[in-house]
C-alpha cells in the first residue's frame, strides 16, 4: 500500500500495522502541488492508496482557505484520479466538519452537508472530487481523533493539568472520540475489502462510542490517570474560536458495520491504551 502522510496521528499508527507500506510525508510530496500526488501514485503503482494527510489546523484555515483547499480538496482529488486510472482502491479520511452540527441525531452518510467553516468546506471539496473520479473509493468520515502522538485533546488535557487543579471545558458539543489506531485499522480493512468488491465504494462514517461531551471526555481522562481535577462544563459561547465548531458531531456508523463488518470502537478502552503508551514514553 501507499500512504500519504507520515507523522500525523493516523499515519503514525498506519506505520505500525503496515511496516511494508510506502509512506509519503511532506518531505517527499508537496500536497500544495496536487499533481505531484498523481505522479507519485503512477510511479509507485501500489495495490491500494490511503490518504492520511490533511490540513487540519481548523482555526488557521479561516485565513488560509486557499492552501487548505489545495491540501484537503485538490490533492485527494488527484490521488483518486490516479487510483481510478490504475484500477486500485483509494481510502480518503474525512471529517464530521462537513456537517452543520445541528440537532441531536447522529448524521448519516447521506445527510445533507453544510460545513460551518473553511476546514469543513475544503474537506467537502475533497470528498466530492474523490467521488467524481470514478474509481473504487471510500471517504471515511471520523471525529475527535486522539492518540499518543501529535496534538490532540487528550495530550492537551494532561499538559494543562500539570499546572492547574481546575479546568473549564466545553460541555455542549457532543461527539465520538476516536482512537487513531482504530481509524488506521479501519482504513486498511476498508482498502482490502474495496479491492475485492469495488461496489462497496461510497462515503462512510467511523467514530468512537459512546458519544460524549468534551467535558465528560476530559473527566474520563482524569479518572483513568487517577488525577484529582475539577472539570467545569461551559457553553461554546464562553470559549470563542476563529472557526465555529459543530455542536453535534454524532455520526451514524451503521452502514460501515453493515458493509465492512467494522464496529464502532469503544473509546474508553482506546484511551486506556493511549494513556499507557504515554506513561511508558
Amino acid at each position: 500500500m501507499l500512504v500519504f502522510g507520515a507523522t500525523g496521528q493516523v499515519a503514525t499508527e498506519l506505520q505500525r500495522i503496515l511496516p511494508e507500506a510506502q509512506f509519503l510525508g511532506r518531505d517527499r510530496v508537496d500536497l500544495t502541488a496536487p499533481s505531484a500526488c498523481l505522479t507519485a501514485i503512477m510511479e509507485a503503482r501500489p495495490s491500494a492508496v490511503i490518504n492520511a494527510a490533511a490540513y487540519t489546523a481548523v482555526d488557521k484555515a479561516e485565513d488560509e482557505e486557499g492552501i487548505a483547499s489545495l491540501v484537503n480538496g485538490e490533492a485527494p482529488t488527484q490521488m483518486a484520479r490516479a487510483c481510478a486510472e490504475l484500477g486500485i482502491p483509494f481510502v480518503n479520511i474525512s471529517t464530521d466538519y462537513v456537517f452543520d452540527g445541528s440537532g441531536e441525531a447522529p448524521f448519516a452518510p447521506d445527510h445533507p452537508t453544510g460545513p460551518l467553516g473553511a476546514y469543513g468546506r475544503t474537506k467537502l471539496i475533497g470528498e466530492e472530487g474523490v467521488a467524481a473520479a470514478g474509481g473504487a473509493y471510500v471517504n471515511l468520515r471520523t471525529s475527535w481523533v486522539f492518540s499518543a502522538h501529535g496534538s490532540n485533546f487528550v495530550k492537551t488535557m494532561l499538559r494543562l493539568s500539570e499546572t492547574r487543579d481546575k479546568l473549564t471545558v466545553v460541555a455542549d458539543q457532543i461527539g465520538g472520540p476516536t482512537p487513531a489506531r482504530d481509524i488506521a485499522k479501519a482504513c486498511v480493512e476498508v482498502a482490502k475489502q474495496l479491492g475485492k468488491d469495488p461496489n462497496k465504494a461510497g462515503t462512510y462514517h467511523f467514530s468512537g462510542a459512546p458519544n460524549v461531551s468534551w467535558a465528560d471526555f476530559a473527566r474520563e481522562i482524569f479518572a483513568q490517570v487517577g488525577k484529582e481535577m475539577v472539570v467545569e462544563g461551559i457553553p461554546t459561547s464562553a470559549y470563542p474560536t476563529p472557526a465555529a465548531r459543530p455542536s453535534n458531531s454524532r455520526l451514524d456508523c451503521s452502514t460501515t458495520e453493515a458493509a465492512f463488518g467494522i464496529k464502532r470502537p469503544q473509546w474508553k478502552a482506546g484511551l486506556a491504551e493511549v494513556l499507557n503508551e504515554l506513561d511508558n514514553t
